[in-house]
């Protein structure tokens, strides 16, 4: 629950610029939505109605939810109209997502075992998107040769998530928890080594930037989208569970 509420915490850094500038610029708020929906049904399978027993699936991804929701609230407070409405309506569609999974799976299934294997799978879909997320920065290190883009500290405590809540899932043996976050662990150490691989060239490119007296590109990290706009990229941040 420690490793996973500093996890939680890593974007930190990210809203205390929002909020001294006043604005999100072109940042994403996709991450946080897909946390904040992951940590949701986490919370659904942890309730004792559904999967009993699970103190610390439902008390790191409740807090975990609470905390998206502040990240939420600052990123529209600091939108334009369009993207505050959009972010909105997302959230909309996530609650309601969320509360009709929650009302069919009460209703319709009478057992712990079967709500378990519902919610559970549901989990399972949604906890693999939010570890494959870094994938798309995982691909820009190695297209850059730079981890500019791909903090240490996140990448670390992704990979010390993963094993503590693997760990945890053969405590008793809980597939639900392993997959997910055994895929999880598997990525954090691909992004260790990443970092491992390209730090001495990251070194010497922004040596080299810095010697040609070139802005420091590592706050503004950028991709070309369809429509030709530019954005910078988020890594979703997702929670044990």
């Amino acid at each position: 629950n420690i490793i996973s509420l500093f996890l939680f915490l890593s974007p930190v850094p990210t809203f205390v610029e929002i909020v001294k500038k006043g604005t999100v610029e072109q940042y994403s708020a996709a991450p946080y939505l897909a946390t904040l929906l992951n940590c949701m049904v986490w919370v659904l399978y942890g309730l004792p109605m559904v999967h009993p027993h699970s103190i610390l699936v439902i008390t790191i991804n409740g807090s975990g939810t609470a905390i998206e929701v502040v990240y939420i609230i600052l990123f529209v407070l600091h939108s334009d109209k369009k993207k505050r409405i959009k972010v909105m309506l997302v959230v909309l569609v996530e609650v309601i997502f969320v509360a009709l999974v929650a009302l069919l799976v009460l209703t319709l299934l009478h057992s712990t075992k079967q709500r378990s294997m519902a919610v559970g799978i549901i989990c399972i879909l949604f906890n693999i998107m939010m570890y494959a997320s870094p994938l798309s920065v995982m691909k820009l290190v190695i297209t850059t040769k730079s981890v500019e883009y791909m903090p240490f500290f996140l990448s670390l405590m992704s990979l010390a998530n993963g094993i503590a809540w693997t760990t945890y899932a053969f405590l008793p043996f809980d597939q639900f928890i392993a997959i997910p976050n055994g895929l999880g662990t598997l990525l954090g150490v691909a992004q260790v080594i990443l970092y491992a691989c390209y730090y001495k060239s990251t070194k010497r490119q922004m040596a080299a930037r810095q010697g040609k007296g070139q802005v420091d590109l590592s706050a503004v990290v950028v991709s070309e989208s369809d429509s030709g706009d530019s954005k910078k990229i988020g890594t979703a941040v997702g929670g044990g569970g």
